[in-house]
């Protein structure tokens, strides 16, 4: 059976997430019944990570094994066109090895999150941005982030039903910079809590606000203790941006 690697665009709004849900519609449901249709049997599908409800990606990477081999265009234009109306869309496909798995042989995960920090509530960007409507301070939440970066115990950044085995995790990138009247914080690393970067970006937006100093970061971070975060930014900010893969 050929292994297709599958890059994969999504608004999260009108998802569950990625993951099957029971009584309501997933993103990798949509995906699954796309190929179905076109492949003419059943696929099961795995993401390089799992996004919550009304999350986004504009690189997520998935991996299916087919009953035959198909050119990898075919994969695209077919999967994209019984995808229709869902907003979904597979950007690429190509043939890759079998040992190829696109959880477990990424080496790094990069999101961002958007922040519209401004009076004026969004039109265009409706559930794909956080609306701040007060003053945040790009520069301070930067020099906030900065001591969350490197390997923490981020229990305190870390969701109460997280199924992780340990809350350790090294942290590569937290940046945080202003474009216009929009703030982006960028994510990287391995891989991340459950509700990692929602977490970190809920506190990130107190000391952007002027309620926490950047010692108040630093004491929520040592704290290991979950009800000393920030409140958590809501989904609709979080898009996973790209993962990478050795060679």
């Amino acid at each position: 059976m050929p292994r297709y690697k599958l890059v994969v665009e999504y608004d999260g709004t009108p998802f569950t997430g990625w993951q099957h849900q029971a009584n309501s519609l997933s993103v990798q449901q949509a995906v699954e019944e796309a190929i179905a249709r076109f492949n003419g049997a059943a696929v099961r599908s795995h993401c390089a990570g799992r996004t919550d409800s009304g999350v986004h990606a504009t690189h997520q990477v998935v991996h299916v094994d087919l009953e035959k081999e198909w050119r990898a265009d075919t994969v695209r234009d077919a999967t994209n066109a019984h995808l229709k109306p869902h907003p979904v869309a597979i950007l690429s496909a190509a043939i890759v090895p079998d040992t190829f798995h696109a959880r477990l042989s990424a080496v790094k995960r990069h999101y961002v999150y958007r922040i519209l920090n401004r009076r004026a509530p969004p039109s265009l960007d409706a559930n794909r941005v956080w609306h701040v409507a007060w003053p945040l301070d790009a520069a301070a939440m930067h020099e906030a982030a900065q001591l969350l970066t490197g390997r923490h115990d981020f229990t305190t950044f870390r969701a109460a039903e997280c199924q992780a085995n340990s809350p350790l995790r090294t942290l590569d990138r937290l940046d945080v910079e202003r474009i216009g009247d929009e703030i982006r914080i960028y994510a990287s690393a391995r891989s991340f809590l459950h509700h990692q970067v929602r977490s970190m970006t809920g506190t990130l937006e107190r000391a952007g606000a002027g309620r926490w100093s950047v010692e108040d970061v630093r004491a929520a971070l040592d704290a290991r203790d979950r009800t000393r975060c920030g409140p958590m930014a809501p989904p609709t900010g979080l898009y996973l941006i790209g993962v990478d893969y050795s060679d």
